[in-house]
């Protein structure tokens, strides 16, 4: 499956963070509110000059460590479709959390979205949520009995917010995920949400899966991010975009232009 930003493309993929949808506990804001605040992020991203878009339910935390329910998907269907729509020919993408891959490919499938990201597509995880086990047969089997060929799978290795084991080696990490569960892109993160990689590890992905698609995943900004271009062939940015660096703020403009000029000059 061709991922939408290739080898070599040094693509930045901007991150829509939701509010709290319905259903979930922290939410307080109308449906009206939580899709305008969602548009307004996109349109941030936009004008900006992003090259893509990630729609995640970030604001539903504690998250689920299966499927959602099914008053997400469909709150998350409305949201992506406007946000597509409004991106014209910028790729969406959809993460629904903590690792609802089915889910995501649904929506995706349903509103014109290109990609999905998955947390953890094969082996398992300690995370927040406990174990969590890669469902990759399965995500693999629905792409192809609804038609959803055209839509990709960037895979998290090493996922942020997990529990590593002692033996856990990055570069093998990314063979099996691109290998046995024919993940189209993989994402190299950091220890938690907004928190910069490791270099060497990144390296050594790029080294262990040099013809597949390679992100960074977490903790880029103006700083790291030329360093991070050297072995990456993009960046999901999503912390460093918002107003202050903070994650609750809403996305800030200049921030994106800055962030698009320096991979571009």
């Amino acid at each position: 499956m061709a991922f939408p930003f290739g080898l070599g493309s040094r693509s930045i993929i901007g991150v829509v963070h939701l509010g709290p949808l319905p259903g979930s506990p922290r939410c307080h804001e109308s449906r009206d509110a939580i899709r305008q605040h969602a548009l307004a992020d996109a349109e941030a991203l936009l004008e900006g000059g992003i090259d893509g878009i990630v729609v995640e339910n970030f604001g539903d935390a504690p998250f689920l460590p299966g499927g959602v329910e099914s008053s997400t998907v469909a709150e998350m269907s409305v949201i992506v479709a406007a946000i597509v729509e409004l991106a014209k020919q910028v790729p969406v993408g959809v993460n629904v959390l903590r690792n609802d891959a089915a889910s995501a490919l649904a929506i995706a499938a349903a509103t014109g979205g290109r990609f999905i990201r998955v947390n953890v597509h094969t082996s398992a995880m300690l995370t927040d949520q406990g174990w969590i086990g890669g469902r990759a047969h399965e995500t693999l089997r629905l792409r192809q009995s609804i038609e959803a060929d055209s839509i990709s799978i960037a895979a998290d290795v090493g996922v942020k917010h997990a529990i590593r084991s002692d033996d856990y080696d990055a570069g093998s990490a990314a063979i099996e995920t691109v290998d046995r569960g024919l993940a189209d892109a993989v994402i190299v993160t950091g220890k938690s949400t907004g928190d910069p990689l490791d270099l060497d590890e990144l390296q050594q992905v790029r080294s262990a899966i040099a013809t597949t698609p390679l992100l960074a995943g977490s903790g880029v900004d103006l700083d790291n991010v030329i360093p991070i271009m050297e072995f990456a062939d993009g960046v999901i940015v999503g912390t460093s975009l918002k107003i202050d660096g903070d994650v609750g703020q809403p996305v800030d403009v200049a921030r994106v232009r800055n962030l698009v000029a320096r991979v571009r000059c």
